[in-house]
């Protein structure tokens, strides 16, 4: 079945993968980018040419998401699939004891609570518009408070919770049309979050995106009666506490 589907944080790692991982299963993309020097949504370009819409990007800027989302409308009127990806990691060593950044902390807030939030907010019309009417939400495991053990992570963590509580508000807000919010965690990343390479992490970008678009796609392909809640899964499909 064919789709078209928003990305956010698209420049790079899961991001850029669940770009690829949508192209080739044949679904038209419009691709959020953050930074333009990077090349990977570039090189897609090429190769699959109309498939893929860029879109200038920063979830953390009212401005630039109205935008945005100004520019899919001129492309389409319906919207199956949002995956809000984009994100950003913060301060991870200090814990309370310490002397915490908190300007850092709205920043980490804002882009990553709010950015998806936002996103979902502007292309809410278009996504109901649709016949899967999805809305997938990259959280992490470090957002469930049931099985919470970090000393430091604040930001990052809080952030997540605060994803996790927005797509139980925005699920219980567009089920009765039909609408979904799958809470996702990717799995520990090859990532460059951290500022170099996370290369003790047991996935690649590309193994999780795989793994998360599976899983999308199969919440997509069965979607009828939508669930009373939203899902919350890590990327092997089993259950988190909240």
């Amino acid at each position: 079945m064919s789709y078209t589907a928003v990305v956010t944080g698209a420049d790079h790692g899961i991001g850029l993968e669940l770009v690829r991982k949508l192209l080739e299963d044949g679904q038209r993309v419009f691709a959020g980018r953050f930074n333009s020097a990077d090349q990977g949504l570039l090189e897609l370009v090429s190769a699959y040419g109309e498939q893929l819409i860029l879109v200038d990007l920063d979830v953390g800027s009212d401005a630039s998401v109205q935008a945005a989302a100004a520019k899919v409308r001129e492309h389409t009127d319906s919207l199956d699939l949002l995956i809000n990806n984009a994100a950003i990691l913060g301060d991870i060593e200090t814990t309370v004891l310490g002397e915490l950044n908190f300007e850092e902390m709205l920043q980490v807030f804002n882009v990553n609570a709010l950015g998806s939030l936002r996103m979902t907010n502007a292309l809410i019309g278009l996504i109901l518009n649709s016949k899967a009417r999805t809305i997938a939400n990259i959280s992490s495991e470090a957002g469930s408070v049931g099985q919470c053990y970090r000393d430091s992570w604040f930001a990052y963590s809080m952030s997540k919770t605060a994803i996790n509580m927005h797509s139980n508000v925005v699920h219980n807000g567009v089920k009765a049309q039909g609408g979904q919010v799958l809470v996702l965690h990717p799995g520990w990343v090859q990532t460059f979050m951290r500022g170099e390479k996370d290369s003790a992490a047991t996935l690649t970008p590309e193994q999780s995106a795989g793994k998360l678009w599976g899983i999308i796609r199969e919440a997509m392909e069965r979607q009828g009666e939508p669930a009373e809640a939203p899902v919350y899964l890590d990327v092997d499909g089993h259950t988190l506490p909240w």
